[in-house]
């Protein structure tokens, strides 16, 4: 048995950028000469590393705006990347494919009934997508707090990959995963990707030009520092965003495919994944992390709320926030007067709504199934208006919405789209108008490049959706 192994994960995911109204994604001249740059990168990135089979010997997630969009554009590539999960989960009993929380939200940020609904989405729509129960998720940007992490232990999830800062220690080994307490007798396994090896791979394209030097300059030595013949397993996990292959680097599909094949031959480790791993060599240490910190901002979640060195000049984040979640609350609130009369947790109807999204059941029959006192066909449009509402309400919070340092972006504009179908839609079913509160929340968030107001987009897109109801 090989006790010395390295695991690449490729966090694969596109924001949703599908229009609202329409359902479709709108020119993008930026992705010239694509139409939009999710056929960009998926030309350059997704198609690519699934014809050389990299998916096969890999960790990696592929984010549900995404396969819900690979559905429609490219079905013979999304069936490559599931085939290339199954070949391991029939061999070794789990999957090498990782499920990820359903919209892309930073889930420390979130309620608790958001995470459950975030989480539980997920895991369904992996399950549909795979046909297995995933062993571990992908949490996005590894946005993490002890709840999230309960929530998903909860859910059936065995294990999940965070940044080496989020550990509680200055004595962190980055060869070996360890198990978080929960409490209630509850522990998840976390692996800790090695640092110095994901930054090569994802901001240093010299260090990944040559598979072979790389495995024998920067690889192979991880395995060499203090390490005597029989001591504990090592694995080293390398984490990067999955478009770092092919879309940001060129040619680095290649580069992963010589990798985790041949420039290994010679080695004295193997390339594998998590699930596999820890079937092999259970976590043994207990550690602490650090709570709510991510991957991508040395402030904690700051980025994805107010304003942090990450991003200047984004003094617009928090009263976009601020906005958001005012509107959630109150489209919660007339989604919770609707249902609570019929049911004694509505919160369950909205968890496993999943199930019409995915296609499973139309929402007539998910109501009726449900909810076993008499409705009227008034009431059944009512409460399928108010899911419709949840959903869009959940795709708001996207975090590529407060990524970046400007307002004046498809990722924050399409938050701000969703959040009008959002209000429109509970209007629909209550006769409740949110616009006018939101509206003037939104008037505080403006680019500080091209000076649009948030308002303004959000009344764009009512309108639209008024002229579409006909």
């Amino acid at each position: 048995m090989i006790e010395k192994a390295f695991s690449v994960h490729g966090h694969f995911y596109q924001p949703p950028r599908e229009d609202p109204i329409s359902g479709e994604i709108p020119l993008e001249p930026g992705a010239s000469p694509y139409r939009n740059w999710n056929e960009r990168i998926h030309s350059q990135c997704y198609k690519p590393n699934a014809e050389l089979g990299n998916f096969e010997h890999i960790s990696f997630d592929l984010g549900p705006t995404l396969v819900e969009w690979m559905r429609e554009y490219d079905r013979e590539t999304l069936a490559s990347i599931i085939e290339q999960d199954q070949r391991n989960f029939q061999h070794f009993g789990v999957g090498n494919a990782m499920a990820q929380s359903y919209s892309h939200t930073i889930l420390p940020l979130s309620t608790r009934e958001e995470k459950i609904t975030q989480i539980r989405w997920g895991i369904v729509d992996f399950e549909d997508t795979f046909s297995h129960k995933p062993a571990g998720i992908w949490l996005p940007e590894t946005a993490v707090d002890l709840e999230t992490l309960e929530i998903a232990v909860d859910n059936g999830i065995e294990f999940t990959i965070l940044a080496p800062w989020q550990a509680d220690t200055t004595a962190l080994d980055h060869s070996k995963p360890y198990k978080v307490n929960l409490g209630n007798n509850k522990y998840i396994t976390v692996f800790f990707y090695d640092r110095p090896l994901s930054d090569d791979v994802s901001f240093h394209p010299d260090a990944t030009a040559n598979a072979d030097v790389f495995t024998q300059t920067r690889l192979a030595p991880r395995f060499r520092q203090g390490k005597k013949q029989g001591s504990s397993p090592e694995i080293y996990v390398i984490a990067s965003d999955g478009e770092a292959y092919g879309h940001h680097q060129a040619f680095r599909d290649k580069f992963l495919s010589r990798l985790v094949n041949g420039a290994i031959e010679k080695q004295p480790f193997i390339a594998t994944f998590p699930g596999i791993w820890i079937k092999e060599y259970p976590a043994a240490s207990e550690i602490r992390i650090r709570e709510n910190t991510s991957w991508s901002c040395h402030h904690g979640v700051k980025r994805w709320k107010e304003q942090c060195d990450c991003t200047p000049h984004a003094e617009w984040k928090a009263p976009l926030r601020k906005a958001l979640t005012k509107l959630a609350q109150a489209v919660d609130e007339q989604y919770l007067l609707a249902t609570g009369k019929y049911l004694s947790d509505p919160w369950e109807l909205r968890h496993d709504y999943i199930h019409v999204i995915c296609g499973h059941i139309t929402a007539e029959e998910y109501i009726l199934e449900k909810i076993s006192k008499p409705l009227t066909p008034e009431l059944q449009r009512q409460i399928a208006l108010l899911l419709r509402a949840q959903l869009e309400r959940q795709r708001m919070f996207t975090s590529c919405g407060w990524f970046f340092d400007d307002f004046d972006r498809i990722e924050p504009r399409n938050n701000v789209a969703y959040a009008a179908q959002a209000a429109w839609l509970t209007y629909l079913a209550s006769g409740v108008d949110l616009s006018g509160k939101v509206k003037a929340d939104l008037r505080k968030v403006k680019s500080w490049r091209s000076g649009l107001s948030a308002d303004v987009v959000f009344q764009h897109n009512l309108e639209r959706a008024r002229s579409a109801q006909g």
